[in-house]
């Protein structure tokens, strides 16, 4: 997997324009403010499947990515299990990255 997206993704963070944290990152959305919902790869199956159902019944793109720790690094706070990005122009960026 290409770990420049972590650098994107810490972009992101300082930017403003990521939301962290379940409840946060589901009413965001309902709200369809969010662009690409990133998950890590080490989360329980119930959670997985509370962000991937929302994602698909309001058309988020997901993208499963490393583990809970790296993901919170990258963002400069403790264990993230997943990042909503707010703007187009980081989600368009971390798709190519990533896929």
């Amino acid at each position: 997997m290409n770990r420049n997206y972590l650098n994107i993704v810490g972009l992101a963070y300082r930017a403003r324009k990521c939301v962290t944290g379940e409840d946060t990152i589901v009413q965001h959305i309902r709200n369809k403010n969010v662009k690409l919902v990133l998950i890590a790869n080490d989360i329980s199956e119930q959670t997985k499947k509370k962000y991937t159902d929302k994602c698909k019944t309001f058309h988020v793109p997901y993208i499963e990515v490393d583990d809970r720790v790296t993901l919170g690094n990258a963002i400069g706070k403790s264990e993230r299990v997943a990042i909503a990005i707010l703007d187009e122009g980081f989600a368009t960026k971390l798709q190519s990255l990533l896929r």
